[in-house]
């Protein structure tokens, strides 16, 4: 913490970071493409020299017409990175001093957003598979088809299996990278969808067994199934996938008391993110403001999108 406060201890400083990250060879003019430009130190702005055109760092990122000052941009995207049970919108709107609450919630939000990396690789090699269910008690319904109450999510994920030799020799293993995606229901479409959105084809995939996982579903993947004879033995079945079912189930409860719906997805992208970091927080920080400065603005209504619920 005292080595973030000397580094990014003025506006200027957080400012001259993101223009690093924006413009890794150079500046270059979003309008004409120009490469010549002079800084206007007092507003921070880049003028091209051949058109003209004013271009600050937080143009067209997700920091973009915010009220708040970048400095505490910074601060919010170190906590959200960096602190280890995650931090919800009233955690965030205390440490900041934000006197709305709606402010903070937005904020944060949008950070989530920015955790989204476009050109991340798919999982590859040994996959465990599954889904599970995100929400408050449904009444009258079991199994898979739960998630058709009001208030039932159904989540799709995938983590990498990765093997390694402990002390004495002997093979372990440990959960890898993970994917996480909200879908509608449990049938082979969208499953296969979800498998080819975020596996490597040829990859070998480990599931339960549930017909969703089928031959179609499953095409240009190897499939090992490993048949759970009751659901209280699925955690020994499919280890990996269901810590990190249990882990994201703790967090949305403990840190944000449970989450609508609609606003899912944001969650989740955060907890893979968070997830995939976990042994290296402030490199997750660098790389939140690395992918967030290339992000563009982020209104209320989308987050509620039909691309934010899916």
């Amino acid at each position: 913490m005292r080595e973030f406060r000397q580094q990014f201890a003025t506006n200027a400083a957080c400012l001259e970071y993101l223009v690093r990250c924006r413009w890794t060879e150079g500046f270059v003019c979003p309008k004409c493409s120009g490469q010549s430009a002079w800084l206007n130190s007092k507003r921070y702005v880049f003028e091209c020299r051949s058109c003209g055109r004013q271009t600050s760092p937080i143009a067209g990122t997700i920091m973009h017409r915010s009220h708040v000052p970048v400095q505490e941009w910074f601060w919010a995207a170190y906590l959200v990175a960096t602190h280890t049970p995650g931090i919800s919108a009233l955690q965030l709107q205390r440490q900041l001093g934000i006197g709305n609450y709606r402010a903070a919630w937005h904020l944060l939000h949008r950070l989530r957003r920015g955790m989204i990396n476009e050109e991340r690789t798919r999982l590859s090699g040994l996959i465990e598979a599954d889904e599970t269910h995100i929400g408050g008690p449904s009444k009258g319904k079991t199994g898979r088809g739960v998630a058709a109450a009001k208030h039932k999510t159904l989540v799709a994920g995938a983590v990498e299996v990765l093997t390694y030799k402990d002390d004495d020799g002997r093979p372990r293993e440990r959960a890898g990278r993970i994917r996480l995606q909200a879908i509608q229901d449990a049938g082979e479409e969208n499953i296969g969808t979800f498998i080819r959105r975020h596996i490597e084809p040829g990859s070998r995939i480990r599931t339960d067994g549930w017909r969703g996982y089928s031959d179609t579903a499953l095409a240009g993947y190897k499939h090992s199934v490993r048949i759970v004879g009751v659901p209280e033995r699925a955690h020994q079945r499919a280890p990996h996938i269901h810590r990190v079912f249990s882990k994201l189930k703790t967090w949305l409860l403990g840190t944000h008391h449970g989450v609508k719906p609609k606003y899912l997805q944001s969650y989740l992208d955060e907890y893979v993110f968070r997830f995939n970091r976990r042994r290296t927080p402030m490199a997750a920080f660098q790389t939140l403001l690395g992918i967030s400065s290339r992000k563009p603005p982020l209104t209320l209504h989308a987050l509620a999108s039909p691309e934010s619920k899916a």
